[in-house]
C-alpha cells in the first residue's frame, strides 16, 4: 500500500512561485513513478508533470513547460513540484499520484494511488 500527502499549496499573485511537496509512505517508494495532476472547477483532471522511479524520465504538460520543475528525493520519499511564473489559469487543486511503471504516464487511469490534493490559487 502506498499513501501520498501533498503540501505547499496556497494563494499567490500572478508571476509568483510555489513549491509543492508530495510525501510518499511505503518502503518501495523508489520503484514508483510519480505524477502531478491538477483539476480546476468544472474541468477534467489534467496531467502536469511526472518523474520516473530513477528520475531519468521526466515529462511535462504543454501548459507548464518552462515554468514548472519536478524532482524527487528518494532518501526522503518526497517528490517536489517547483512552480514559477504562475498564472491565474494555474489555479486548481493539485494532486500527486503513484504508478508502478518505469516511465511516466500522462493518463489519469494508469495511476493507482492518489493523494487528497492541495489548493493552489493564483490571483491576477
Amino acid at each position: 500500500q502506498v499513501q501520498l500527502v501533498e503540501s505547499g499549496g496556497g494563494l499567490v499573485q500572478a508571476g509568483g512561485s510555489l513549491r509543492l511537496s508530495c510525501a510518499v509512505s511505503g518502503r518501495t517508494f523508489s520503484t514508483y513513478t510519480i505524477g502531478w495532476f491538477r483539476q480546476a472547477p468544472g474541468k477534467e483532471r489534467e496531467f502536469v508533470a511526472g518523474i520516473s522511479w530513477t528520475g531519468g524520465n521526466i515529462y511535462y504538460g504543454d501548459s507548464v513547460k518552462g515554468r514548472f520543475t519536478i524532482s524527487r528525493d528518494n532518501a526522503k520519499n518526497t517528490v517536489y513540484l517547483q512552480m514559477n511564473s504562475l498564472k491565474p489559469e494555474d489555479t486548481a487543486v493539485y494532486y500527486c499520484a503513484a504508478v508502478r511503471l518505469r516511465v511516466v504516464s500522462v493518463s489519469v487511469t494508469d495511476y493507482a494511488y492518489w493523494g487528497q490534493g492541495t489548493q493552489v490559487t493564483v490571483s491576477s
